[in-house]
């Protein structure tokens, strides 16, 4: 029996990576009816990363009491495992599309995702994978750390709730009172420092609502930030590839819980058991809503490729748009790019019909293999 593993990212815009998988595997078994297709949808980190995993894996939804952006009540959500892995995506609790017009990154807080945290931890999560992305925050991660019983102080020894903008108003951090977690994976695909023009705030504070002003001053608190923790944790987060993740909480989470930074592509083949899966499979499909040279680095397709061609198995990557940079995909291990959109046209009016195109589109390529087959 012929195994097909899929494993594509979402098409920006268009196509959750479950619809695509889910238009895949229809096509694959109509040309090939006894063949064995794996499903591995992919996230980023952001919305949608809980239930990407649950549909790879399996699992529960556990829904949990929580506190939204701006420390509103809500009810948020994490998946926990089969193997005990919670996965905590900070967007169900810390998520733009939460705060509405409320576009506060100043006030918005990471709080309720420590509370998801600590739920996970009390139900005997052995792994927690944090996804980072879509934030509306940029508080560098302590609203999360103060739910979790983390105090920060101030000059006078008082404690207080972190946000963006009062993170300079920080001059001791204490975390002593921190509950205990397992170890925590960091799904983070932006390798963005700290602070700086590439960093949290200059790159993303903007579509957070932060006007040039307070991009400075959050950029400012950031960084005091990162002095404070230097000095009192002794960790080094302003360089740190990967700390500018989520409003600086890629930062956070290496300094308050010891968390790992890696790939949102690598940590997602690992948990679901890719190197196994993929051995002796006849084919691997992947793909993007558009193929260039960011996706060279470290991303969905590229980490796909780099695995299979270690295993010996071809890639095929079924794409939106190619861009500039692509070519360099075919050295990691793609044998072919098919795009899937057959003619010249606005992307507003191709997602319009993108579904209908990747459907074409694989069933072309089907045909073709059953044609060279025999």
């Amino acid at each position: 029996m012929e195994r097909y593993v899929l494993v594509p990212d979402s098409f920006k815009g268009t196509l959750a990576s479950r619809e695509v998988c889910a238009i895949l595997r229809e096509e694959i078994l109509r040309a090939k009816p006894d063949a064995e297709v794996v499903s591995i949808p992919v996230a980023d980190g952001g919305e949608g990363s809980v239930d990407a995993f649950l549909t790879a894996v399996g699992g529960q939804r556990v829904q949990v009491p929580c506190h939204g952006p701006h420390m509103e009540e809500m009810t948020g959500f994490y998946g926990l495992l089969p193997d005990g892995t919670a996965v905590v995506e900070m967007a169900a609790a810390a998520g733009l599309p939460l705060v509405g017009s409320r576009l506060e990154p100043d006030t918005a807080t990471t709080y309720g995702v420590g509370e998801l945290m600590a739920d996970a931890a009390a139900r005997g999560a052995r792994r927690i994978i944090l996804g980072l992305g879509g934030s509306a925050t940029n508080d560098g991660g302590c609203g999360a750390a103060a739910a979790l019983g983390a105090r920060f102080l101030d000059e006078q020894g008082n404690a207080f709730l972190p946000t963006g903008g009062n993170l300079d108003r920080i001059a001791h951090i204490d975390l002593r009172g921190q509950r205990s977690l397992p170890e925590i994976t960091v799904m983070c695909d932006i390798d963005n420092p700290l602070c700086g023009p590439t960093g949290a705030s200059a790159v993303f504070g903007p579509q957070k609502g932060a006007d040039p002003e307070m991009v400075r001053r959050l950029d400012g608190n950031l960084r005091h930030l990162a002095e404070v923790i230097r000095r009192d944790l002794d960790v080094e987060i302003l360089d740190l590839p990967g700390a500018g993740a989520a409003g600086g909480m890629g930062g956070g989470a290496a300094a308050f819980w010891n968390g790992t930074l890696k790939m949102g592509i690598e940590t997602v083949l690992d948990t679901v058991g890719f190197d196994e899966t993929v051995r002796g499979a006849r084919l691997v499909i992947t793909g993007e809503g558009r193929l260039d040279g960011q996706s060279l680095r470290g991303k969905v397709v590229s980490g796909v490729a780099a695995r299979a061609k270690r295993a010996g198995v071809p890639v095929v990557a079924l794409v939106g748009a190619v861009g500039e940079g692509a070519d360099g995909i075919y050295d990691l291990g793609v044998c072919g790019v098919f795009t899937t959109n057959h003619r010249p046209e606005p992307f507003e009016e191709a997602r319009l019909h993108a579904a209908d195109n990747l459907r074409r589109t694989i069933r072309n390529l089907m045909g073709f293999l059953k044609a060279v087959e025999g």
